[in-house]
């Protein structure tokens, strides 16, 4: 049988604890104060085997109104919720917050324990019990088991432990199959042992010695020992309360709502954007900007809430919204949570999450409400075009499309492959799996093409555009994967041409004028004359009587034709002579093994403003290594 939470729900001093005790034996009040006050101040945990072998995790939780934010902290997880209700007393305040917050987190099944019920008479019993009927009609708990218990006596006992068994018989599985989470709600040290973390793992499974994550932080930890239900096991599943020994970081670099999870399987984020509905017993209507307490797994932080759909949402109303986060978070999409005002520190509402790392939205825009309105109910294959798009040029690799989706990487390949086989996304590096919307790559080809047509147009005579400049032309979060896939994919589509590090269009030609083309002839005659003791470029403009920028534009296309070298600033050698004296050196390495620099100058006839410069350019083209103060053959 799959394990199951039980949490209590119910008003301070309604017999919460004194159930579970009933139940179990376990007396969940475990701090000095709550024993000196008789109240539950902290999270209380126990757990019981019913009559059919079924194991329940229970977690007891705080019915002081100041110690809600513990409640909430407790309700992660839970399967099913008893609400407590004690009968001398009946319905009260936090009775009804606690029920308006399981609410909120989705809890699905429960039953009414009605306690104390040795303190009143059967007459009275029979109005409370009517009492209690009436308000939770319309809620999930109308129709539910109302077991009248004693704690005192023990009435009841039997009664509950079967009607646990029926409602356990239906709740469904947590799934197994996805990363591990398990929210913190207790943090402490066993000695001999070192830290230990608790909470109810809401997904995946974990085995002793896996390594985890600890969410924000990200600290690294490796698992030591797990523990459910007070015993040691190899490995725990979704649903399962908890304790796992970690090791490798210390109790005080943890606390509660950090969540300890499969390592990079989580991002955190500043921003969420969510469904958010409004509690109809809210006193006002929740304005823009307004900063609220945001509950969310076992933490707690400040918030404040951005309206994207409405003006103000009123009580009972629903919405989009953007929350910007006092402190990061890592969470899932359609996580659960409640927001409470900041003062006076009361329940206003709760929603799910609906994309976890959003960029920052205007308000009221019909484009943003459509794109969540489609991220909240369409497919995962859905969800994962609508990131890729969202990422643009920056694309996403397989693991961050894991952090984003609530599917694990073996879960999301095969419908990633199947988005590739419907032409929907590119792989564009499947070395490091990294994808990119087909459109997305369409557009930026077309930018491209538009850059080199457009540089074409005012530059008529270079051959072509660096493949650095041509990328900073592009979207800046062009990431560099995805550039050089696209260069590739273009020059198969024979619409550009990449020569080294230029590119150009396929069919671009440099058409010179008659005078700059009798120009570039005389500059090629000149250097390929000059042989191994060349000139300046001063001294070449004055040779062929050109200057500026007229001289430096033939140069640069005499260079990138390849019929001149460059190799210093101001000191071009024609093709020809550096690859005749190339020839030459490797005959005299491959005989004598090595050259010095005299030994060079001998061989090229020429001093040493041409000698040094000639060296290092064959050193730069991996020709020669230097070793010491000579070269040999690399």
């Amino acid at each position: 049988m799959h394990p199951i939470i039980l949490g209590t729900a119910g008003h301070i001093d309604h017999g919460k604890t004194s159930l579970i005790k009933a139940l179990t034996g376990v007396d969940t009040d475990r701090l000095k104060e709550e024993k000196l006050r008789g109240i539950t101040i902290e999270l209380g945990f126990a757990s019981l085997t019913l009559p059919n072998g079924q194991r329940l995790g229970i977690v007891d939780v705080p019915g002081h109104e100041r110690f809600v934010r513990h409640m909430l902290a407790g309700a992660t997880g839970m399967d099913l919720v008893a609400l407590i209700i004690a009968a001398d007393e009946g319905v009260m305040p936090q009775t009804r917050e606690h029920l308006e917050i399981c609410q909120l987190l989705k809890v699905k099944r429960g039953l009414v324990v009605l306690t104390k019920i040795d303190l009143v008479e059967e007459e009275w019993l029979e109005l409370v019990e009517e009492d209690v009927r009436n308000f939770l009609s319309k809620t999930f708990l109308e129709g539910a088991p109302i077991i009248r218990f004693s704690a005192v006596s023990g009435q009841g006992t039997s009664e509950l432990l079967q009607t646990l068994m029926a409602l356990g018989a239906v709740v469904p599985p947590k799934p197994v199959s996805g990363i591990f989470r398990l929210p913190i709600d207790r943090v402490f040290t066993i000695k001999g042992f070192g830290t230990v973390v608790t909470g109810t793992a809401i997904s995946g499974q974990l085995r002793v010695s896996d390594l985890v994550t600890i969410y924000p932080p990200q600290y690294k930890a490796k698992v030591r020992n797990i523990q459910v239900h007070d015993e040691y096991v190899e490995e725990t599943l979704a649903g399962f309360r908890t304790a796992i020994n970690l090791q490798g970081i210390d109790k005080f670099e943890l606390e509660r709502g950090m969540v300890v999870a499969t390592p990079d399987s989580l991002r955190c984020s500043l921003r969420l954007d969510a469904r958010l509905e409004i509690l109809p017993s809210t006193p006002r209507p929740l304005k823009n900007r307004r900063e609220v307490r945001l509950h969310t797994g076992a933490s707690e932080q400040l918030a404040t809430v951005i309206l994207l759909s409405q003006e103000e949402l009123a009580p009972g109303e629903s919405g989009l919204v953007q929350f910007r986060l006092s402190k990061p978070l890592a969470l899932k999409p359609f996580d659960r949570f409640v927001i409470r005002e900041v003062s006076p520190v009361i329940t206003v509402g709760g929603g799910h999450v609906i994309h976890i790392n959003p960029p920052v939205h205007r308000r009221l825009q019909k484009d943003i409400i459509k794109k969540l309105e489609l991220l909240e109910s369409c497919p995962e294959a859905e969800r994962i075009a609508s990131h890729l798009e969202e990422s643009a040029a920056a694309g996403l690799s397989r693991q961050e499309l894991v952090q984003l989706l609530t599917l694990s990487a073996a879960e999301l390949t095969p419908i990633l492959e199947q988005l590739q086989k419907d032409g929907r996304i590119i792989a564009y590096d499947t070395e490091n799996n990294r994808y990119a919307l087909k459109t997305v790559v369409a557009a930026l080809q077309s930018q491209a093409v538009q850059r080199l047509q457009k540089f074409h147009q005012t530059q008529p005579l270079k051959l072509g555009l660096s493949k650095e400049e041509l990328r900073r032309r592009l979207p800046e979060n062009l990431e560099v994967r995805l550039f050089n896939y696209l260069l590739v994919d273009l020059e198969q589509q024979k619409q550009v041409a990449v020569e080294k590090e230029l590119v150009r269009l396929a069919g671009h030609q440099v058409v010179l004028a008659a005078e700059q083309e009798e120009l570039a002839n005389r500059l090629e005659v000149l250097y390929e004359k000059s042989g191994l003791t060349p000139p300046t470029l001063k001294e070449a403009g004055t040779a062929v009587q050109a200057r500026g920028s007229q001289l430096n534009e033939i140069i640069k296309l005499l260079t990138g034709k390849g019929l001149l070298v460059k190799v210093k600033e101001d000191l071009f050698f024609h093709q020809s002579v550096i690859a005749a004296l190339k020839t030459k050196l490797v005959h005299y390495l491959k005989e004598h093994q090595e050259i010095s620099v005299p030994q060079f100058k001998d061989l090229t006839q020429t001093s040493r403003k041409f000698s040094i410069p000639l060296m290092e350019y064959f050193d730069a083209a991996r020709v020669t290594v230097r070793v010491g103060e000579n070269r040999r053959l690399r």
